[in-house]
């Protein structure tokens, strides 16, 4: 969440420094000709500020990515972790006797997924 965060603060960074430089400029107290001079300078350098922009946003979403995929491979390895223990309580409770296990079926008669009304309440 905070790669998200900064990723959008560097571009509302960037463009309010663009919009800044393009008031000041249109504000300045200089000639016509002096001020499209200082405007085609700045326009020829915006494809050179997109690609910046651009190549911080890409890493920002790696980042991002990466961070996601870190999270999520925890999570399963807790989850894998968690179903293990399950399981084998659940067998040492079989095997003092002191749990029964019935397994159940969520298809029907037609192997077909039985629906949430025709199911055993679980409890």
């Amino acid at each position: 969440m905070s790669g998200k965060r900064s990723g959008a603060f560097v571009v509302g960074m960037m463009l309010g420094a663009a919009a800044g430089a393009i008031a000041g400029l249109v504000s300045a107290p200089r000639t016509g000709q002096e001020t499209r001079r200082i405007l085609k300078k700045t326009a020829d350098a915006l494809p050179d500020i997109a690609e910046d922009l651009s190549s911080t946003v890409q890493l920002q979403a790696d980042r991002l990515s990466e961070t996601a995929i870190k999270n999520w491979d925890g999570t399963l390895v807790r989850l894998k972790d968690a179903i293990s223990a399950g399981v084998e309580a659940t067998r040492e409770a079989q095997q003092n006797g002191s749990v029964q296990v019935v397994e159940t079926s969520v298809l029907d008669d037609d192997d077909r997924p039985a629906s949430h009304d025709d199911r055993a309440p679980h409890r």
